[in-house]
Order: structure tokens, then sequence, then C-alpha cells
């Protein structure tokens, strides 16, 4: 007889926050973007819950300057933001996907995720 889960059940994907999440073996596995890890490790490590990291892990605060590190395609720009473009004065939204509002030369106001930055 399998145990049915309870909706409070649910361990959340501590890097994309999917609520779609299956447990193998010891680990669990996200069924989004397929990242595995050990919900005993994470629950240690999450005394720091409302951070939001860059790339290489370093604490992102609003009026901070950050650096993209790969191209990024912009829906109706004929041109990706470039790697290497330096974005100034970012604001925070740690409610959002897009967890970082900015404005880049050339592009306009937009949102970026933090994953796809580092700290300047």
């Amino acid at each position: 007889m399998q145990k049915i889960k309870n909706m409070s059940d649910t361990v959340l994907c501590p890097k994309c926050s999917s609520e779609f999440t299956y447990p193998s073996d010891n680990m669990m596995v996200c069924s989004q973007c397929f990242y595995e890890w050990n919900p005993e490790e994470v629950s240690a490590e999450t005394g720091n819950t409302g951070a939001i990291l860059d790339s290489n892990g370093n604490e992102l605060h609003d009026g901070d300057s950050v650096v993209v590190i790969k191209d990024l395609p912009v829906k109706g720009a004929p041109k990706p933001v470039k790697a290497g473009t330096k974005v100034k004065n970012i604001r925070l939204r740690p409610d959002s996907d897009h967890n970082i509002d900015c404005k880049i030369d050339g592009f306009g106001a937009m949102a970026l995720k933090s994953e796809f930055v580092k700290k300047a």
C-alpha cells in the first residue's frame, strides 16, 4: 500500500522552486529542472531564506551593479543582451521568478534572473 502525500508535504525544489518533485532513494528530484538534492542537507543550509544570490553565490542587494554572464535573448528585440554587459543600480523582487529589475542601455527597463548575473 502506497502512502498518498498531502499538499502540505510538498517539498519545493531549492533551484527553481517547483512543487513537482519526487523522492529517489534518499534524494529528491525536480521534474522541471532535474536538480537532485538531499533534503536533510538543504534544510540545514536554508538559514538565509530571503536572500537573492548571483551565479557565484554572492548575496545581491538593491542598488548593486551586476554583469551579465551569458547572452540573453530579449523578446521583441533583434539582438540579445550580450555577456559582459554591466547593469547598474538593480532593484530586487524576491516574489518573482525574474527577481532583478533594471535598465539596460539600448534595451530599456527589463527583468533578469539572478542566476544569469554576477556581482560587479
